[in-house]
């Protein structure tokens, strides 16, 4: 499994209430959720990112409260992978949960550059910035947890195994 697609950067600590403000919680629509994906932070991301795509970001991407709003509105708006150096304990969690593929990298997120085209193996943890032609190895996820992020997340994974039994 892989994607490929231009790269939206973001700084240090970006929280949960930035990737989704709160004031638009009250929907339980993903679609809607992605409308406002990282609006207080980047008022164009929802509208100019493409399938794909991905985010880089610095240290404690995801911090704050633990909804899965957050992972949510960026899987539904078609980002392919959010790559960072290092990931709030709650949002790697809820973020595998939904299906939302994310690496730990950090030599990558420190030199990638916002608008570099990205390629990203998540068999190997191979991220290849096509842009500058470097590459840098994250430490992919085990095969289970790559069968429930290829699935859509966990309980479409617990469905699917139902399904063959």
């Amino acid at each position: 499994m892989e994607t490929k697609g231009r790269v939206f950067k973001y700084p240090d600590n970006v929280d949960t209430d930035v990737i989704i403000p709160a004031r638009y919680l009250n929907t339980p629509d993903a679609k809607e959720l992605s409308l406002h994906c990282m609006e207080d932070i980047d008022k164009a991301f929802a509208a100019n990112v493409q399938p794909g795509d991905v985010i880089v970001a610095g240290w404690n991407f995801g911090c704050g409260s633990s909804r899965e709003h957050a992972p949510l509105a960026i899987k539904t708006c078609g980002t392919g992978c959010v790559i960072a150096k290092s990931f709030a304990r709650i949002f790697y969690r809820n973020a595998i949960n939904i299906g939302l593929p994310i690496l730990e990298c950090e030599a990558a997120a420190e030199e990638i550059q916002a608008g570099d085209e990205v390629q990203v193996d998540f068999d190997t943890g191979v991220i290849t910035d096509l842009t500058s032609g470097k590459a840098y190895k994250a430490q992919p996820f085990p095969s289970f947890i790559q069968n429930i992020i290829a699935a859509g997340g966990l309980l479409q994974s617990l469905k699917k195994e139902q399904d063959h039994e």
